[in-house]
């Protein structure tokens, strides 16, 4: 007999608590291996997540409308319904942060890993196990151990559930444990501590409130936070889009949007220009497989998220405009999988359809550059035999990460983009 933990997983590297938007089992429900219990609102998605165990919901410590930290009990799963009572009293003043529930001497704690999953084939990493049995020791750790002689057996975990990690490896060996090179940055980069002014405090006028953050906002926050450690620096150029815009007119009846042909365009370019396309890691300029474009939408209740077209280079503009357009219909309603809202290698932002002529983008983590695009406007542009003309031109300014892009790289870049964009924009119809 055992009583089961169901955890907040983790259902995005980013990701550091959940919160609950329904149960799908109340107490007392019967589950099966793999049955749908729980869904959960990761930073940018909401998830269904299945339980790898069958059993009785004996308790639910965590109730829809309430987050936890990824690792944390969230429910209470009973082997057999004579353990329900049991397991309810265990569940009582626990709180969705406490730590694992402790089980009769009679019967074995087995940590029930939970999954996230949007469709039967895709699954997310699952959640941290606690085992009785034998330590839970990350990959890392186990490594060191072996490299150092330390029995992890004999080891206490300082880590989410007792978790023995590499520093509790390293201390036991009497060393530091040496920090991984990552292959590529899934996560926020660390940055320094800073002073910040202590904010002044104001009396609320009659009528005032406090809209809490959502989850997507305070994920947008953390990101934008990071992107202070990052070096930028922004480089504009003017793009004359007469090609660009005649190109358009002619493929739009056919469901080719602007958002396409100017993801098709960055993609082509980017070929021509793989540093841009890349990213910065601890080990050096990390160069991906693939040109995936990530588009910044904003989305109805507060924040942005950014949907990618993975492979843009290689798409076709009617694919593209499809992919796009069920991307944004997904994302409007949460329905994104992790990879296709996390995946990007280049970003675009666009607020011309706003009527913004020029600004400046923020740099995602992670990637090494970001296209703030304008809208087209007619202008009065003077020739170098000096007469004049109306030329439509749009403004668009990149931001990028000097430690791996410098100004000759994204100066070229711009500078082949506008090419393209000029004089051989039908090159996006191929």
């Amino acid at each position: 007999m055992a009583i089961r933990e169901v955890f907040m997983p983790a259902l995005s590297s980013t990701m550091t608590e959940g919160k609950i938007v329904s149960w799908q089992k109340s107490p007392g429900d019967k589950v099966e291996k793999g049955e749908i219990v729980v869904v959960v609102e990761s930073d940018k998605a909401d998830m269904d997540v299945e339980t790898f165990y069958s059993g009785f919901i004996a308790a639910i410590v965590v109730q829809a409308g309430e987050s936890a930290p990824v690792g944390s009990a969230i429910a209470l799963v009973a082997e057999t319904e004579a353990e329900i009572e049991t397991a309810k009293q265990q569940a009582n003043g626990k709180s969705a942060a406490a730590a694992p529930v402790a089980v009769p001497a009679t019967a074995t704690a087995v940590a029930a890993n939970a999954t996230a999953v949007a469709t039967p084939a895709a699954t997310a990493t699952p959640a941290t196990s606690l085992r009785s049995d034998r330590p839970v020791v990350s990959p890392r750790a186990r490594k060191l151990a072996k490299e150092y002689g330390v029995a992890v057996e004999t080891l206490h975990g300082t880590g989410p559930n007792g978790r023995i990690t590499a520093d509790d490896v390293g201390m036991a060996a009497g060393k530091a444990p040496a920090p991984v090179a990552q292959s590529q940055p899934a996560a926020p980069v660390a940055i320094p501590a800073v002073a910040h002014p202590v904010a002044p405090t104001v009396t609320a006028s009659a009528g005032a409130r406090v809209v809490p953050f959502n989850t997507l906002q305070s994920a947008v926050n953390r990101n934008m936070i990071a992107s202070l450690a990052i070096p930028t620096f922004r480089v504009g150029y003017t793009i004359e889009t007469n090609n660009l815009d005649k190109l358009y007119k002619q493929v739009k009846s056919k469901g080719v949007t602007m958002t396409a042909l100017l993801a098709k365009a960055v993609a082509m370019t980017l070929a021509k220009h793989p540093n841009v396309n890349a990213c910065f890691s601890d080990a050096g300029v990390n160069h991906p497989g693939a040109i995936n474009i990530a588009v910044a939408v904003a989305m109805p209740d507060g924040g942005l998220i950014t949907p990618v077209l993975q492979n843009a280079d290689q798409l076709d503009l009617y694919s593209l405009s499809r992919m796009w357009k069920d991307l944004v219909e997904r994302a409007r309603i949460k329905q994104l999988q992790p990879q296709e809202y996390s995946s990007g290698t280049f970003t675009i932002s666009n607020l011309g359809m706003l009527g913004v002529d020029r600004f400046d983008a923020i740099l995602p983590p992670g990637t090494g550059a970001i296209l703030a695009v304008g809208a087209s406007q007619p202008t009065v542009v003077a020739s170098e035999e000096g007469t004049f003309a109306i030329r439509r031109q749009m403004q668009v300014n990149m931001t990028a990460d000097h430690r791996i892009i410098y100004g000759a790289d994204a100066a070229n870049f711009l500078k082949d983009l506008a090419l393209l964009l000029e004089t051989n924009v039908q090159s996006l119809t191929l």
